[in-house]
């Protein structure tokens, strides 16, 4: 897909031959500006009440009189935020999906300038709606047509919208890699999979990789980890990709993704319904490789460690069973009293691993808890940091990006669910504060550097009819990190 930035107004837009254009409009929209024939058409089509500036109207045109573009859309908006910029034009793409665009041309008439924000979402929105999975899906249908979006801004509005442009492009090249994978079998998406596409990844982007097998998590003494794996005749892989982007004595941000490729729940096993969807429980280590592909894409100046646990959560005869106790890398031991809490177990040995690096900040990511579910539903991360200046920027960051999360408690109080008689800590408490709980026990692991826990369960992946991967949150930890390095 080609992106670009054209300086026109109104009058070049009618004068632009292309296959359609886009016109994001609002209540504040002046149709005049339009030209006698299409504004005409305009106040027709709003005295008719066939469009309505509201959030969500759309209204096709086909080779109307007075442009020449071949088609023509207006896609109201429900402000002149980018949140707002990008779901009009989602709505706007909805009208010409499918059929014969090959370019399109956007414009503006919201209140006030388009910025950096702008053109990110324009980005976003045109790489939702061209997705389409074909991995294990040779029917699927034929690619979109589109191949070249131009955005139209005005002189002073030029310069920023070519970045967001830019960053925008990244960004969708990232959360592309993380949906591509989440959605992948997990007979197509194994341990080994996620290994092969982190060495293709550094291969092509200059990153520096490692991957050790079973042998050396073994001798590592990552005992929770291997308590997961060890009825699964996949095998474990522990995978270490880098980005440097900053001189070498600069601590680096680690990100640490949960990857496990199939959760049956182990011998604490799920029901069946909807066990298909437990594919997606890599969401996090998904989110790794997304991220480090948008930020390599990007070039900021910092360093960024990617530590991704993989392995496949099964029952069997070799199973761990509930009441077994394991030993961790830290040195801790856990009585595993539920094996579908397993997210945790192969979490908190990376979190130790992830010491050696004297990192400036850890920030782990996992679809951990249904209980954050419960909890936030679909449209926000669960955050969980006990650093206030983090936590904001992290926060912030979501918001840009319009991948947003929101802050959760790690009160001492919920500590007290984890205790155990016979180990250290047990993995799971009682049902009430799930989510909350799960990240106390990550805590555990993180007293030698900042540390901050995204619980993605609720947003990771689309349920329903139109199941599917969002590729978040790719969109907010690239935009932490790009704003980290300044």
């Amino acid at each position: 897909m080609d992106f670009e930035v054209v300086r026109a107004g109104p009058k070049q837009w009618r004068e632009t031959a292309c296959d359609a254009l886009l016109i994001v409009v609002d209540e504040h929209a002046d149709g005049e500006v339009l030209g006698k024939e299409l504004g005409a058409i305009w106040k027709q089509a709003l005295d008719d009440g066939d469009l309505a500036l509201e959030a969500g109207r759309t209204l096709y045109l086909h080779r109307p009189a007075g442009v020449k573009a071949a088609r023509v859309v207006f896609a109201a908006a429900a402000s002149a935020t980018p949140k707002a910029f990008r779901a009009a034009v989602a709505a706007g793409l909805a009208a010409i999906k499918g059929g014969g665009t090959g370019e399109l041309l956007v414009g503006s008439l919201l209140k006030g300038a388009l910025g950096v924000g702008h053109a990110q979402a324009l980005v976003a929105a045109v790489a939702e709606a061209v997705y389409v999975y074909r991995h294990t899906k040779p029917s699927a249908k034929s690619a979109p047509k589109l191949k070249r979006v131009a955005l139209a801004g005005d002189a002073a509005e030029v310069e920023a919208l070519r970045a967001g442009l830019a960053r925008g492009e990244a960004l969708a090249a990232g959360v592309g890699l993380a949906r591509e994978l989440v959605n992948r079998p997990g007979n197509h998406c194994t341990p080994s999979d996620l290994a092969a596409e982190a060495r293709r990844l550094a291969r092509s982007h200059g990153l520096q990789v490692e991957v050790l097998g079973r042998k050396e998590i073994e001798k590592l003494g990552m005992g929770c980890f291997l308590a997961v794996t060890q009825a699964s005749h996949q095998p474990p892989k522990f995978i270490v990709l880098e980005y440097r982007g900053a001189r070498k004595s600069q601590p680096p941000v680690v990100l640490v993704g949960k990857g496990i490729t199939f959760d049956t729940g182990g011998v604490s096993l799920k029901p069946a319904p909807d066990m298909d969807e437990m594919k997606t429980d890599m969401g996090g280590a998904a989110s790794v490789l997304g991220t480090l592909r948008a930020v390599a894409a990007a070039k900021p100046a910092i360093n960024v460690i990617g530590l991704i646990p993989t392995c496949e959560n099964m029952p069997g005869g070799a199973a761990v069973k509930p009441g077994d106790v394991v030993t961790s890398l830290s040195g801790q031991t856990v009585e595993i009293l539920n094996t579908d809490a397993e997210g945790r177990l192969i979490l908190c040995d990376a979190l130790t691993y992830a010491e050696r690096f004297e990192p400036a900040l850890v920030i782990d990511i996992a679809t951990l808890t249904g209980a954050c579910v419960v909890a936030l539903g679909h449209h926000r991360s669960g955050l969980f940091c006990a650093d206030d200046t983090v936590a904001a920027a992290l926060l912030a960051a979501g918001e840009t990006a319009l991948d947003p999360c929101w802050r959760m408690p790690l009160d001492v109080e919920y500590d007290e669910a984890l205790k155990s008689n016979f180990a250290d800590m047990a993995n799971v408490g009682p049902r009430a504060g799930g989510a909350i709980t799960a990240a106390m026990f990550l805590k555990r692991y993180t007293a030698k550097y900042p540390w901050a826990h995204l619980d993605i369960a609720g947003v990771a992946f689309k349920g329903g009819a139109n199941k599917g991967a969002t590729g978040r949150p790719v969109p907010l930890l690239t935009q932490f990190l790009l704003d980290r390095a300044g």
